[in-house]
């Protein structure tokens, strides 16, 4: 029977799920998975990118440890691919790989002014409040009014965490310096910035929700951007999601405000121009100009430009997947060029034994849904496609872990991740 050794560069849930389709399906080979991450702990943004306030998330990973614990697959976590190991490491031990790195940089802000002293991107942010190892363990929480650009759910996630009073989230897994940091924060104002309209926007109604659900918080619309045109009153009696946000966005519209010590600020029709800058080089202000629908599905300036005090910054406008050694990558999407997971080289064709699956696949969109189907697709094909396989020099199972040690790579196993969940 043919035996089929694989590894799978990224241990988030496109990477868990990829080798979980393998492991379970009816197939006419053996299989050998080995699973490779560039940091001590598995699980990706699962782990390291979802607020501590979403423990339902989080629960996903019980369902991915499921599959790491079923003995079949091995972990190696402390790895870094195209450091540690390279491609013609993988060549030289299986028989193809799957790369699922996902994506964890920002996506960049082009206006004047994004670099200054006080402008952070949410995925640096999210990382700290998750206690990612990479991240300092202390955040600059010194503003007191902020502006949060991006109407997406990483944008209210971060908005939240900032606006939420530091004790209603003992309830969670908060890191303890985190707790300490957000306690000590002096933040009144959370200011988010959405370029279209309500019905526009890219957060999920349990989200919006969750906004209004917090302690000592006033939520802060404005009349001025529910003049509703033709096409956002057709998404709004269409669409079941669009019909939640908008009834909740006008229930706030009619809640009292001016009692909490805390608001947050929800600017639609709201085009970010530029991040003004104080005698220091540090954020003072964002002026932006108000939009108004184009008839057409989209947007157009007015002209009137608007200034807001701002001492803070943060920019929620995506994830942007990054190159890797000896792959090939569409550096203008931030993803591998591939077609149904088959990675193609620079002239069109499928790059024999390479593959991707997840976000680095497809780029940072869709949930959890979207990633199984995903690593379905792309499995399919690497099935399919023995014809495709590279011919190992070494397949053994043991010369990888020796490969490493000779390199002086002190990797986490399984077993050591265990003890590290625990230990935390």
């Amino acid at each position: 029977m043919t035996k089929l050794r694989l590894a799978i560069v990224g241990a988030g849930p496109a990477g868990i799920y990829a080798a979980d389709l393998l492991v379970k399906a009816e197939r006419q080979f053996d299989v050998s998975i080995d699973l490779f991450e560039q940091l001590p702990a598995p699980y990706g943004l699962v782990r390291y990118g979802v607020a501590p306030d979403h423990p339902r998330i989080k629960g996903i990973i019980t369902a991915l440890r499921e599959v790491l614990d079923s003995g079949v697959i091995r972990f190696f976590g402390n790895v870094r691919y195209g450091v540690d190991i390279t491609l013609d490491d993988l060549k030289q031990h299986y028989n193809a790989v799957i790369f699922a790195t996902g994506a964890i940089r920002d996506a960049s802000l082009a206006i004047p002014g994004i670099d200054l002293e006080g402008s952070y991107g949410a995925a640096d942010f999210v990382s700290w409040f998750d206690g990612h190892p990479d991240v300092p363990r202390t955040w600059p929480l010194e503003a007191e009014s902020v502006a949060v650009i991006g109407n997406g759910n990483v944008a209210l996630d971060i908005s939240r965490i900032l606006a939420k009073h530091a004790d209603d989230l003992l309830v969670t897994e908060i890191p303890e310096n985190v707790y300490e940091g957000l306690k000590a924060s002096p933040v009144t104002d959370v200011h988010v910035f959405g370029r279209r309209g309500p019905a526009q926007v890219k957060f999920t109604p349990l989200e919006l929700r969750e906004l209004g659900e917090m302690n000592d918080v006033d939520m802060i619309v404005h009349d001025e951007d529910f003049e509703l045109d033709e096409a956002s009153k057709a998404a709004i009696e269409s669409n079941k999601q669009v019909f939640v946000i908008n009834k909740v966005l006008n229930q706030w519209r009619e809640r009292p405000v001016g009692q909490a010590s805390r608001r947050l600020h929800l600017h639609f029709y709201a085009k970010p121009l530029e991040v003004v800058g104080d005698e220091n080089g540090r954020v003072a202000a964002i002026r932006y100009e108000r939009t108004e629908p184009d008839g057409a599905g989209g947007v157009r300036g007015t002209g009137e430009v608007r200034e807001l005090p701002i001492q803070a910054i943060y920019r929620a406008v995506g994830y942007f997947g990054s190159p890797l050694d000896g792959i090939p990558f569409d550096e203008r999407h931030g993803v591998i060029p591939n077609h149904e997971g088959q990675v193609l080289g620079d002239d069109n064709e499928i790059v024999p034994g390479v593959y991707a699956t997840g976000w680095i696949k497809r780029g940072p969109v869709g949930l959890i849904g979207h990633t199984k189907s995903d690593a379905m697709e792309t499995v399919g094909h690497l099935v399919r496609e023995q014809a495709n396989w590279w011919t190992p020099a070494e397949p053994a199972e043991e010369a990888v872990p020796a490969l490493l040690e000779s390199r002086g790579i002190e990797y986490t196993d399984l077993e050591g991740w265990h003890k590290l969940d625990q230990h935390e």
